[in-house]
């Protein structure tokens, strides 16, 4: 039987994440109370293979949230991720050859232009897809309750590449440039305003054995959100890049993670470090002003990484893959926080950074714990008690048990001289009350 380790979940803050999976379903987590443990709450659409879900993306507003989804047949939902209703749906056209047939050209990137939000008077959103072969598309897309005489903006398509495959694309933060990048594509950057192309990177050189490395880049983001110029790809030869685009053309730094291609990056806050998550399993965080590798999260997960969030107010990321687990981890000491099987493939999460637990007024007997213990035990101080778990409130509270009943037997009783029983009280013992001494009896020892 092969050696297993349990590894202890301490909970997590107050959280809420949506992921999507393989059939097409998108399950609501949430976490409530100080520590509490993530639980599916609610679940939305039916199981199908051929509505796989692609890709995501999240406007993380606190007011007109929006989620849309881009699956495999084809359609880009657009969900309300508050309770799941639909606000609009539409179908990305795919190419034909000649003889009339589809491609094969699924949707591999898909953005809501967050900072435009949704347009009042047409009521519509701009979104940003690509495909494999290469297809991009700027549109607005109408979405529930616009009116009928509302007219959107003609679509805006160009071509990013005449061969290879797409596999990564992402948006910066004032939305004006993409990033796109594939097998066989180099990593390109566009500017959305003129949809014209201003930077391409190139192919590191040769090792010293005269061995090319074919370009097959995999997963992609900006550094920082302040400075579109700094780029971290991840590669399928396990490499993690950081380009520089005001610098060259080449990588800046460029260090080897372990053996499996790099599935997922995701951007720090701080503007210089990066999550990266491999296809073993591997979780870890680079500090990319260096290149150092900052260290692995701990808690081994079974399957691939394929997507990665990180809170925008809380010391929290998420991740999911194909081991069906949606786990959460404390970003600064890298420890599990909590994990939770969803029973299917995962392909995307996201986190709505808005979520409070002010309505569920939260666990009492933490609250209770907090400052005091029950009245029928003795004060104990608030050091003592662990404001964040349960278990040790309830161990103080025996503890507190066991010294009443040691109270109760603070009546002694003793035998002076004479042979009459006497009471010794709580208050004589506490006066340091002489005691009487005990008569003993004498043994003859023969």
């Amino acid at each position: 039987m092969p050696r297993t380790s349990a590894v202890e979940c301490p909970g997590c803050a107050p959280l809420r994440a949506l992921t999507t999976d393989v059939l097409g379903l998108v399950k609501v987590v949430e976490a409530r109370g100080k520590t509490g443990i993530p639980k599916v709450v609610e679940t939305w659409g039916q199981p199908d293979a051929s509505s796989c879900v692609l890709a995501a993306s999240y406007s993380d507003r606190r007011t007109d949230p929006l989620l849309a989804v881009a699956r495999k047949n084809g359609l880009v939902e657009f969900l309300n991720p508050i309770n799941g209703e639909a606000l609009g749906i539409t179908k990305i056209d795919q190419p034909r050859s000649l003889d009339g047939s589809l491609h094969d050209d699924h949707v591999v990137g898909l953005h809501l232009l967050k900072n435009k939000g949704i347009d009042v008077p047409s009521r519509s959103v701009s979104l940003l897809t690509c495909l494999e072969k290469g297809n991009a598309c700027l549109r607005s897309i109408p979405i529930r309750d616009a009116p009928e005489n509302s007219s959107t903006a003609s679509p805006i398509t160009w071509n990013i590449c005449s061969s290879g495959k797409i596999i990564c694309s992402s948006v910066d933060k004032s939305e004006n440039y993409a990033l796109f990048g594939g097998k066989g594509i180099e990593l390109n950057m566009w500017d959305l305003g003129n949809c014209s192309k201003t930077w391409t990177a190139k192919s590191p050189p040769c090792n010293s054995l005269g061995i090319f490395s074919p370009t097959w880049f995999t997963a992609a983001t900006f550094l920082s959100e302040d400075d579109h110029r700094k780029i971290v790809a991840g590669t399928n030869n396990h490499q993690v890049r950081l380009y520089d685009t005001s610098a060259k053309r080449r990588p800046v730094i460029s260090v080897d993670f372990r053996e499996s291609p790099i599935k997922a990056v995701c951007e720090d806050l701080d503007g210089y470090t990066v999550y990266v998550g491999n296809g073993s399993g591997d979780l870890a965080s680079f500090d990319m002003r260096t290149g150092k590798l900052m260290g692995c999260f701990i808690g081994k997960c079974s399957g691939s990484i394929r997507s990665i969030a990180r809170h925008t107010e809380l010391p929290m990321i998420a991740s999911c893959g194909l081991d069906n687990y949606l786990r959460v981890w404390d970003a600064k000491t890298r420890r599990l926080l909590s994990a939770v099987f969803l029973k299917q493939h995962l392909t995307n999460v996201v986190i709505d950074s808005h979520f409070s637990d002010e309505g569920s007024g939260g666990n009492t007997c933490d609250q209770q714990a907090d400052f005091q213990v029950c009245d029928d035990t003795e004060i104990v101080d608030n050091d003592e008690l662990s404001i964040s778990s349960i278990g040790k409130a309830l161990k103080v509270k025996r503890v507190g048990q066991v010294k009443k009943k040691r109270k109760a037997r603070d009546h002694q009783y003793y035998h002076d001289e004479t042979g009459e029983a006497h009471v010794l009280s709580q208050a004589e013992s506490e006066d340091n009350i002489v005691l009487p001494p005990i008569k003993q009896e004498k043994r003859i020892i023969r």
